[in-house]
Parts: structure tokens; C-alpha cells; sequence
């Protein structure tokens, strides 16, 4: 059992990260504090379309727990930024708490990642707004109906960051499928991005009489078939981006036809195609790689039209916590939920590093160890199967959570398998309540699987 304190909220918990007693659970955090919290407050956030998620909890709202309530209202509003997104955030209640959380989040604040970042993807200022509690907003939300369509000739498109997959499909059945390598993250040039892109759909087009769809998906952030954030236009001007990138999957689809064409998040194609393999929905896909990227099927089988952008959602309360060197914050996913993770616990781990090489090549090193069936190496497999476990019930808040399908490479070899085995035996023994089945895909469907599912995203245009 492990005693934590951090302000004033005292945690008490079971099976820790053996190489980092130092993770206070953001879940258990909460959980603690809100057994003293009275006041009733709200967090409401717009994304577009006048979708508004709403967040009903309370703080203690005295002096004295001051810090505390700020710390729970602020992490609880990042967090409901990067899960589901939004450009405007009102604070129902506390005017003090709005007054501090504002400061915040502005383009000075200790939140100006946020609020360029959310204000750019949705062509909208950033704004926090204040309001009394009982004017709140009602909750207006709506999932999309896209995916699993089958009738048809249609072209499916999966834009990764080493290689790009396209697949013709008619009527279901997979009738080609191809990979290529291309190098998307290092040209500046966009056209190599576009011709790239037109190549694929054309060769897939060729193997079938017509094209009646294109489906695509594609790391990053989308809104209306728009690219908004993309790792995969790293080196593309801002100038360019704007003339040549937002648009480029609704012109490269033009090049083949007038059909319909939709544009998805490549983790809400991923848990599509893992809900399709499961033959059951209400999926939450999580791919430790090069970051943490996240995709959510629910219940109906339908995509949220979310940003699951979890490698920015905070996880851990510790005040000492490792900054992400991007959004400038600590205790997000990225660090707890990627190859950065291995290579935080291994000098822990006693596992030296060659600072001389790439952050894939120092995971490899980790992952050979592992196989080799050193206990160090497989400990910090396990340490990240407890913050995967101590972490669930958090998602588990925001998502209705039947099927964790984990991917990506932090997640291959013994060391993978020494993380699910850690992940489900401390879900099970401390948080019986979460009837989370953790699976991972097969190999096939890891690879061509994702571009299959994208051929299905759009629904023809009636006759």
C-alpha cells in the first residue's frame, strides 16, 4: 500500500509502477477529493457544429482548499479538451475558480499550447466564459453514423507515417490491397503529399469498373474531411498548409470522381476495424507508438466525431511529474503511453541508453533485452501495464469502455505481453467495478485491416 499526499488530498493505493512509486493516479486523485467536495459546479465545452459536452461535479470551494479545486477543475477541463474537444469553454459556478482557470488558458497562460492549438483546429478564438451554475447548458452531443458500408466499388485509404495502404473493394470483398513506403513527415513540398496520395487512389481504382466512394484514414485531426493537425505535413510551411494541405484529401478525391468521400482519424478507423474483427462495439483503441493515439467506437458502433487526442490528457497527479516537451505540460499520456515511456523507466530499470540514437532504435534496445527475458527490461513493461490499469478508470469516466484494443510497438514481443498480463491483473484486483476486455489485433488486421475499414466510411449518395 502506497500513501500519497498531494494538496491536502491524501491517496492510498495498491500495485504501483515498480519503477515509478512516484505515479499518483489522476483517478484516484479525484476520487479522494471529491469525497469533501460540496459546491456544485460545471464544466461545459462547444466544438463545432454547436456540439457541447457538459461535466456536472462539485469543488469544496473554501479558502483553504483553494489550490486543490483549482488543480481538479483545470486538469478535469484538459482533459475534456483534448477527449473530445472544443474551442469555448464555460465555467458554470465559482467565479474565483473562472478567474484563475482564464488566466490560464491564454495565449500568455501556462495553457497557450491549448489555446493555440484548440483555436486552430477549430478556426475559432479560444475563449473561457463564466456563468452561474444553474443556467448551465444542456448537454448537446451526437455521434456519426460512418463506417461498416459495404455496397459498392470503393477505394479505402490508410496514410501512415512510413508507409501509405489503399485498398478496392467491391461489394465487400477485398479485391487489392497494396503498401508503400513513402516519407511524408520529411517533405515540405505538399504536391509530394498529393501525388502521393492520387497515385494510391488511382492504382486502387484501376482494379475496379468504377469508384461509387473514397474512404480515408489518416493521423491527425479532422473536421468536415479538413485537415486541421497533422504530424504527418511536419515539415510543410504554415503558408502552404493553409493553400494546399487543409483541403488535400477533398482534391486528391476529386482527381478520381464526384463521389463521396470522408475523412477519419486514423484510431477511429483503427477501434472501426477492431469493433468489426470483435463483432461488437463500445471500443476504445489505444496505439502506443511514437506517441499515444486513440480512437473510440461506441456503443452503436458509431464514431463520436471526438478529438481522442489522449497523449495530451493528463493521467498522472504528481507534481513531479515528466514535461511533455511539446505542449509544455506534465503528467500527460505521451509519457506514460509510448516508446517515450520505455525510455523513461530504462536508466530506472538500470538499462543504459546511447543518447546518440533515435528514440525507435533506444525502444528496440529495451524490447531485445525483454525478449531476452531480462526482469529489468520486462519491469518497465509492467510499470506500464499499471498506468495503462490505474488509468482505464479515468478514460472509463468519458468513454463507455467494453474493448481496450492496444497496438503500436511498445505493445510487440514478450515485453508487450508482460504489459497486457500486468494491465489486467491490477485492473482485476482494484478495479473489479470495470468490465474492460484488453485484446490486441492480429497482425493482418494491423496492417491492410485499417484501409479495408476506411473503404467502408462513407455511405453511398442515394439514387
Amino acid at each position: 500500500m502506497l500513501n500519497m499526499k498531494f494538496l491536502g488530498i491524501e491517496v492510498a493505493y495498491q500495485n504501483k509502477p515498480e519503477l515509478d512509486p512516484g505515479f499518483l493516479p489522476l483517478y484516484l486523485w479525484e476520487q479522494e477529493y471529491l469525497k469533501g467536495a460540496k459546491e456544485k459546479i460545471a464544466v461545459a465545452i462547444e466544438r463545432n457544429d454547436g456540439k457541447i459536452c457538459v461535466f456536472d461535479t462539485k469543488i469544496y470551494g473554501t479558502d483553504e482548499m483553494l489550490d486543490a479545486d483549482l488543480f481538479y477543475i483545470e486538469r478535469k477541463i484538459k482533459f475534456l479538451l483534448w477527449a473530445k474537444g472544443g474551442f469555448r469553454v464555460i465555467l458554470c459556478g465559482n467565479t474565483r475558480i473562472y478567474e484563475k482557470v482564464q488566466k490560464i488558458y491564454e495565449k500568455e497562460g501556462k495553457r497557450a499550447f491549448d489555446f493555440k492549438t484548440m483555436g486552430d483546429v477549430y478556426e475559432s478564438r479560444f475563449t473561457v466564459e463564466n456563468i452561474p451554475y444553474s443556467e448551465k447548458p444542456e448537454e448537446c452531443d451526437e455521434t456519426v453514423s460512418i463506417g461498416g458500408h459495404t455496397d459498392g466499388c470503393r477505394i479505402g485509404f490508410d496514410a501512415g507515417g512510413s508507409d501509405r495502404k489503399v485498398s478496392a473493394v467491391i461489394d465487400g470483398e477485398v479485391v487489392y490491397s497494396e503498401e508503400v513506403v513513402w516519407f511524408p513527415k520529411t517533405h515540405s513540398d505538399p504536391d509530394y503529399h498529393f501525388s502521393g496520395i492520387v497515385e494510391a487512389f488511382r492504382t486502387a481504382a484501376s482494379k475496379m469498373p468504377r469508384v461509387d466512394a473514397i474512404g480515408i484514414s489518416s493521423a491527425g485531426i479532422y473536421v468536415d474531411n479538413r485537415t486541421m493537425l497533422a504530424s504527418l505535413f511536419l515539415k510543410v510551411s504554415p503558408e502552404d498548409f493553409e493553400a494546399k494541405v487543409k483541403d488535400i484529401y477533398i482534391r486528391a478525391a476529386k482527381e478520381i470522381g464526384d463521389v463521396p468521400v470522408l475523412v477519419a482519424n486514423d484510431g477511429d478507423v483503427t477501434a472501426l476495424a477492431g469493433a468489426m474483427e470483435l463483432n461488437d462495439n463500445a471500443v476504445l483503441g489505444i496505439a502506443m507508438g511514437t506517441s499515444e493515439a486513440a480512437g473510440y467506437v461506441d456503443a452503436q458502433g458509431n464514431i463520436t466525431g471526438w478529438l481522442n487526442e489522449l497523449a495530451f490528457a493528463p493521467v498522472d497527479a504528481n507534481p513531479d511529474a515528466m514535461e511533455d516537451e511539446w505542449s509544455g505540460d506534465i503528467g500527460c499520456g505521451v509519457k506514460y503511453f509510448s516508446q517515450d515511456a520505455v525510455i523513461k523507466l530504462a536508466p530506472v530499470a538500470g538499462i543504459a541508453l546511447d543518447p546518440t540514437l533515435s528514440p525507435a532504435e533506444k525502444l528496440k534496445v529495451v524490447q531485445k533485452e525483454a525478449d531476452d527475458g531480462k526482469d529489468n527490461a520486462l519491469a518497465v513493461y509492467r510499470s506500464i501495464g499499471a498506468y495503462l490499469a490505474h488509468t482505464l478508470p479515468l478514460y472509463a469516466e468519458i468513454y463507455d469502455i467494453r474493448h481496450l484494443l492496444l497496438l503500436g510497438r511498445v505493445t510487440s514481443g514478450k515485453g508487450g505481453e508482460a504489459l497486457f498480463s500486468e494491465a489486467r491483473r491490477i485492473l482485476r484486483e482494484n478495479y473489479p467495478q470495470l468490465e474492460i476486455d484488453i485484446c490486441l489485433p492480429d497482425e493482418k488486421s494491423r496492417r491492410v485491416g485499417q484501409s479495408v475499414a476506411a473503404a467502408g466510411l462513407p455511405a453511398l449518395r442515394k439514387r
